[in-house]
């Protein structure tokens, strides 16, 4: 058996985890190169729920890799690459952005000395390669210097950090090819009616009451649920080759947004499964689905959703809030949305050299 060192970073971004690599440090053939995650990330057992020979944090939400390259695109930066590793099923997911990690893209870079900081705010451009996607992302660098001190406070995450600043460009259909991909603004699948939709992350949105929930509980009380979990994936099972997605059986996305009535203020409560288990918090891509899917008139939760004026939504999730900013316009009755933007944070934790155990 063979060793390789590999570098890496590990970043906290927003609420999630992920090792970074840069792409020149891995193999260029893709079964070699996902073999060399997979080794990364869960050591000898590739099936290890654990992960506690390597680096993964045997959640979803710390069993992430980012690959980041310069780009050759015209007008862009850098070029990211969001792999997720199934726990325990020792494989990986290509099949959807994250939008989480993606905070930590431009800090990586400048770290690594691909962009070079510029004086007070650094901004770049990138390439999301899952979704064939643009988004621009900016931090603060005072006097040149990355910076990861600050104010911003997002929900998931232990105090305050500089915030990180993403506006997600043309995000509409960017993986199903269409805002609504099923064509309806509402469908029904196994007696529920539900509303498919991709701004950023395929998502099938739903009324708790029409689950037999209130919306509120717990993720525990959810992932003990074992029925609505059976209902969620017939649904998701079902909508998934409707949304354009093919069989989802082993796939990550659509995921699975519950909504409810706001406790707060805010413009409706959240639940995510994610797909097979319910989310902490919220992802930012699937937020901004959500977000969309309630401004529409005709969707299954748009009158769950409290409406107002401005572009600032806030959803309520289990372990806070989250807020996204719309950029969007009303043609012919119909909603056009051109930018969503989120605030988040990010932080290098650590970098250094990979032992990864590859085998022949």
């Amino acid at each position: 058996m063979e060793v390789q060192k590999i570098p890496f970073s590990l970043f906290r971004g927003g609420s999630s985890k992920a090792v970074f690599f840069h792409k020149k440090d891995l193999a260029e053939d893709p079964q070699e190169r996902d073999a060399q995650i997979l080794s990364t990330m869960n050591g000898l057992g590739w099936n290890d729920q654990r992960q506690v020979d390597g680096l993964g944090g045997g959640n979803s939400l710390t069993s992430k890799v980012a690959i980041v390259s310069p780009s050759q695109r015209q007008g862009v930066d850098l070029d990211y690459l969001f792999v997720q590793v199934v726990v325990g099923e020792g494989r990986l997911s290509t099949a959807q952005n994250c939008g989480n990690i993606l905070s930590a893209v431009l800090p990586f870079a400048i770290e690594e000395g691909l962009i070079k900081p510029r004086n007070t705010i650094t901004t770049a451009r990138v390439f999301m390669e899952n979704s064939a996607s643009l988004c621009d992302v900016e931090i603060a660098t005072p006097k040149g210097v990355l910076s990861y001190f600050g104010e911003a406070q997002i929900s998931g995450v232990e105090g305050s950090a500089a915030p990180v600043i993403c506006n997600y460009l043309s995000l509409e259909g960017s993986t199903c090819g269409a805002l609504f991909p099923t064509g309806n603004k509402q469908d029904v699948s196994h007696g529920i009616s539900i509303s498919c939709i991709d701004n950023g992350m395929p998502t099938i949105l739903m009324d708790a009451k029409d689950l037999g929930i209130k919306g509120d509980e717990s993720k525990q009380e959810l992932e003990d649920n074992t029925s609505l979990k059976t209902l969620l994936e017939n649904i998701r099972l079902e909508m998934g080759p409707k949304m354009g997605l093919g069989n989802v059986t082993n796939k990550t996305i659509p995921k699975m947004g519950i909504i409810s009535a706001s406790i707060t203020d805010a413009m409706v409560n959240t639940r995510m499964f994610i797909p097979h288990v319910c989310h902490a918090a919220i992802g930012v891509l699937a937020a901004a689905s959500i977000v969309a899917g309630c401004i529409i008139p005709g969707t299954s939760v748009h009158l769950l959703a409290k409406q107002k004026e401005g572009n600032e939504f806030t959803l309520e999730h289990p372990s806070g809030e989250i807020t996204i900013v719309l950029d969007y316009s009303k043609e012919k009755e119909e909603i056009k949305i051109h930018k969503t933007g989120i605030i988040r944070t990010a932080r290098q934790i650590c970098s250094g050299i990979a032992n990864v155990p590859l085998f022949k």
